[in-house]
């Protein structure tokens, strides 16, 4: 990149982090009737049935480069600083460490140390977290041991693999966004798997483009120079991976987390629920697709009653043009649970410059003030990245996700960096403005199927045992 390129790069992205309002205003939570559906149990079946009867070649897009640091702070908290605020997680810890799979990877010789003495106490977790022992607090979060199984010790990579496995057929396809350095240990455990199922799977990675990592600014506004005279840039966030899933050219993706499954003995509902998902997608598209062939208001104005995807007013006065570019875009079909006090995002309806649209909203998006409050904590679900997704038109050609990103619903974020504050942008999140003017339909799923593990201590769930 040139010089007078690269300036105006860092000017543009200083601007957004200092001048910028990427604020969402929210006008009403998405809810069952009301932005949200929620099929019979009947429909369920047949949608399941509908997606399993079409014979596709399913393709799993999971984001997978995260570390597992987080999973472990209370452990660090409780190094640093041993204080009542820790010390319930700590007794839960070690009181069921025999229940975690990754126990099994730790050596006789640590195991047999006294943990009532304080030195043997430290020296244990430091051998769980360190790189010198099994360094679980440095290694992607997807190659730490989740699960047990039998004999076997499974990691997230692992298990994700063997659920889709057991979705799809021989064409599946699974694709990790990994971090590259553990690029070699990714494919060995992954391969490991293709042994045990005596089947070859068909795996690719990516990264996340460092060409999308956002230059650092100090407190005046000025970016961080490191010392060999380059900037300081941070990744983006999980929306610099839009441009992973732009490469994607599949009938149905299923997007989701990482972090979020079962024990293999008891994913089966989460499977189905996928299925369910990808048979609203069919659905949806068979259905507008007779509209594009044909327009009418009236059957847009039924198939939206259907799928609660537009606002009502959208259709006032469209014309046959317009009905087919309202139904001309990819599609994404969302599971949502019931909203218990999870962190993360929720589905509202907002208003962009008087455009009414639903999306997926990050807490942190939403202005501190008590209007927009009150309406935030009103939200009765919450999105657990389960996602279908469409990225082909009508026709089979694949869209170019670009043209359907909100750039103005990028985030600023503040950290330190060696002890001084810094500000960047991360690009609008993957399933929040690098989605926005995507068809968006949102539907109710059982809160079992969410299964998150961002403590350790999530392991001891239900869902992660294995019985």
């Amino acid at each position: 990149m040139e010089v007078s390129q690269l300036e105006g790069k860092v000017e543009e992205q200083r601007k957004k982090v200092f001048d910028g309002k990427p604020r969402v205003k929210l006008v009403n939570p998405c809810k069952i009737g009301n932005g949200i559906v929620n099929f019979s149990l009947f429909l369920r079946d047949e949608l399941i049935k509908k997606y399993e009867h079409k014979q596709l070649e399913p393709y799993f897009f999971i984001p997978a480069s995260g570390s597992g640091s987080r999973m472990f702070q209370f452990l660090y908290e409780f190094l640093d600083n041993p204080n009542g605020q820790s010390s319930g997680q700590i007794e839960r810890f070690f009181n069921h460490i025999e229940d975690f799979a990754f126990y099994q990877k730790v050596p006789q010789s640590i195991k047999d140390l006294s943990l009532f003495e304080d030195s043997n106490l430290e020296k244990f977790i430091r051998f769980l977290l360190e790189e010198e022992g099994l360094g679980l607090a440095h290694i992607p979060k997807g190659l730490i041991p989740f699960h047990r199984n039998g004999p076997f010790i499974l990691n997230a990579f692992q298990e994700q693999a063997l659920q889709a496995a057991r979705m799809g057929h021989r064409d599946l396809k699974i694709h990790f966004t990994i971090n590259k350095k553990y690029e070699n240990e990714i494919r060995q455990c992954l391969k490991s798997i293709e042994d045990l199922i005596g089947s070859q799977l068909n795996i690719s990675f990516s990264i996340q483009d460092p060409d999308t990592d956002a230059f650092a600014f100090d407190q005046d506004g000025n970016p961080v120079m490191l010392e060999d005279g380059n900037y300081l840039r941070r990744p983006a966030g999980h929306g610099a991976l839009l441009r992973n899933l732009n490469e994607v050219n599949a009938e149905i993706a299923f997007i989701k987390n990482i972090d979020n499954l079962q024990n293999f003995n008891k994913s089966r509902d989460a499977e189905n629920t996928l299925k369910y998902l990808g048979g609203i997608v069919l659905w949806f598209k068979e259905e507008a697709s007779k509209i594009m062939h044909n327009p009418s208001l009236n059957r847009l104005r039924e198939l939206n009653k259907q799928f609660q995807f537009i606002p009502e007013t959208v259709m006032d006065n469209l014309k046959e043009r317009e009905i087919r570019d309202v139904l001309n875009r990819p599609v994404r079909v969302c599971g949502m649970v019931r909203n218990e006090g999870q962190p993360g995002g929720g589905p509202f309806w907002i208003d962009n410059d008087g455009v009414i649209s639903k999306q997926i909203v990050e807490k942190a998006q939403i202005a501190n003030s008590s209007d927009q409050f009150k309406i935030m904590v009103q939200s009765t679900h919450f999105n657990p990245v389960m996602i279908a997704a469409s990225t082909r038109d009508f026709d089979g050609n694949k869209y170019n996700l670009d043209d359907f990103v909100d750039h103005s619903k990028y985030f600023v974020v503040h950290k330190q960096y060696q002890g001084k504050d810094i500000h960047f942008s991360e690009l609008p999140g993957l399933w929040n403005g690098s989605m926005a003017h995507w068809n968006t339909i949102f539907v109710e799923i059982p809160s079992e199927t969410f299964s998150p593990v961002k403590t350790v201590l999530d392991l001891l769930d239900a869902p992660h045992q294995e019985f």
